[in-house]
């Protein structure tokens, strides 16, 4: 009698097991549209990352790729095939994709990754609360760990300078206080041209002791960025690039991101959307891996010495 029940149970198991493993292989599919505008190795890291973290958590997850062309017609078609996917929701690599995709659709969820600044691009209506369908993971390493680095390269260092325009203006104020939380003090001057640019750079050269960047599209074109980096260099003034490739064209030093990690938080984000969360009330995200890299030949033209423990950890090292 025992052995029959065994068998019994066993038997029962085996099923529960069996019909399981159907209802799970015959799920119906999570369908999800990945939108990007380029094929650059930091755009494929975000989009591995986005997918690998989707399927652990949704195996049954469908995704759908979208490379945006130049051409504005095509993108139309592109974005109506996407939406005729019905999607679960949307996720974008890049400002430029995210603002295709935010413009056009209003009636599901958009997580965007690996973009700059998403409140002065007027994505979200601010990191914290997002609002409306959208949010993600941006690029912004926050200001108050940015100045700790500064104050480890340049120990002496009290008075930072950083230019601004109307794109940037409401990073301003939120930094002038984290810096001084960092016993620092940020002197900011607003640009409204290009032509600006010397008289600004004149009259902080005469109060700070070096200078920090914010990612602003309307001061760093390749000729007043060239203009700028010269004339941190001719007066011996820190600047901290805010992008590797600054670093490299002359910038001392700067932080980066893995953008694989970016494309892991987008992934978690959207996991918590498709299990029912509101994407206006899931906080922005920023990078939690960040890389310090520096540029060998501008420290010693400026004769900063890099401290040992970050010289140690550099990820990338410009000559």
């Amino acid at each position: 009698m025992k052995s029959y029940y065994r068998k019994t149970a066993l038997l029962l198991y085996l099923g529960i097991a069996v019909l399981a493993f159907c209802a799970d292989a015959f799920a119906a599919p999570i369908k999800l549209a990945i939108v990007y505008s380029d094929s650059l190795k930091s755009t494929m890291r975000t989009i591995r990352g986005i997918k690998s973290t989707i399927n652990r958590m949704y195996n049954e997850a469908e995704f759908s790729e979208y490379l945006l062309t130049s051409d504005q017609a095509q993108i139309e078609i592109q974005i109506s095939d996407a939406v005729s996917s019905d999607p679960k929701l949307f996720l974008t690599v890049g400002s430029f994709a995210t603002k295709i995709v935010s413009d056009r659709v209003k009636d599901r969820p958009i997580i965007f990754s690996a973009v700059l600044n998403p409140e002065t691009s007027d994505f979200v209506e601010s990191l914290k609360h997002p609002g409306g369908n959208i949010t993600g993971a941006s690029l912004d390493i926050p200001p108050d760990i940015q100045f700790n680095y500064f104050k480890k390269v340049i120990t002496s260092i009290k008075k930072i300078g950083v230019l601004y325009t109307d794109e940037t203006q409401n990073l301003i104020t939120p930094a002038q206080i984290l810096a001084r939380h960092a016993g620092l003090e940020l002197y900011a001057v607003k640009i409204f041209s290009e032509k600006d640019i010397p008289h600004a750079l004149d009259s902080l050269n005469a109060i700070v002791d070096g200078y920090w960047s914010v990612a602003d599209g309307k001061i760093y074109s390749p000729r007043s960025t060239r203009f700028i980096l010269l004339n941190t260099l001719r007066n011996a003034k820190p600047f901290m690039g805010f992008s590797g490739n600054l670093v490299e064209s002359g910038a001392l030093f700067g932080l980066e991101y893995d953008y694989k990690d970016i494309g892991r938080q987008a992934g978690k984000i959207a996991c918590e959307v498709l299990n029912g969360k509101d994407p206006a009330s899931i906080s922005v995200a920023v990078p939690t891996i960040i890389w310090f890299h520096y540029n060998e030949k501008t420290a010693k033209h400026i004769a900063v010495n890099i401290p040992d423990d970050l010289m140690a950890v550099a990820k990338e090292v410009y000559r």
